[in-house]
C-alpha cells in the first residue's frame, strides 16, 4: 500500500512538471505590451545593457537601461533623461516583437516602456528624445546592446 501511494505521489509530481513547464513559457507571452511594474515584473527586475541617450549639440542627455524581469522572462527599456524631454522608447526581441511606447514630459525624467517576451530570446532596446521644439538640436537618441537570457 505504501509503495503505491510512493508511486502515485511520484507520478502526479511528474505530470506537474510536465505541465509547468509549457504554461511557463506562454506566461513571458502573455505580458507583451504590459507595463512591467502594473504587472509587478519590475519587482524581480535588473539592468542588463545600458547605453547613451546623446544629443548632437548637448552630449549625453541620459541612460537607456534594457531591464530583465526573472520572474516574468521579459524584457523593457527604461530611460533616465531630461524632466522636459519627451519621445518614444522601443524594446525588441530576436523574434520579431516589437513595442514602442510614447513618452510625455515629466516623471522626472525617469520613462519605461512595455515589455516583450524574454525567455530564452535576444532582446535590444532604444529611445528618441526631444525637448522645446524638438528642432534646432532639441533632439537625442541612443540605444543598448543585445542581451540574451
Amino acid at each position: 500500500m505504501k509503495l503505491r501511494a510512493v508511486v502515485t505521489a511520484v507520478g502526479a509530481l511528474a505530470t506537474a512538471l510536465i505541465v509547468t513547464s509549457p504554461a511557463q513559457a506562454a506566461s513571458a507571452r502573455g505580458y507583451d505590451h504590459k507595463d512591467p511594474y502594473q504587472t509587478g515584473c519590475g519587482n524581480s527586475a535588473r539592468t542588463v545593457r545600458t547605453g547613451n541617450i546623446n544629443s548632437q549639440l548637448d552630449g549625453k542627455i541620459g541612460t537607456v537601461m534594457l531591464k530583465y524581469s526573472f520572474r516574468c522572462k521579459t524584457n523593457w527599456v527604461e530611460i533616465s533623461t531630461i524632466t522636459a524631454g519627451y519621445g518614444s522608447i522601443t524594446v525588441q526581441n530576436a523574434r520579431g516583437t516589437v513595442d514602442t511606447f510614447q513618452f510625455k514630459k515629466g516623471n522626472g525624467g525617469r520613462h519605461w516602456g512595455n515589455m516583450v517576451n524574454g525567455n530564452n530570446i535576444c532582446a535590444w532596446g532604444s529611445a528618441s528624445v526631444k525637448w522645446g521644439s524638438g528642432q534646432g538640436g532639441q533632439r537625442g537618441s541612443g540605444g543598448t546592446g543585445q542581451a540574451c537570457k
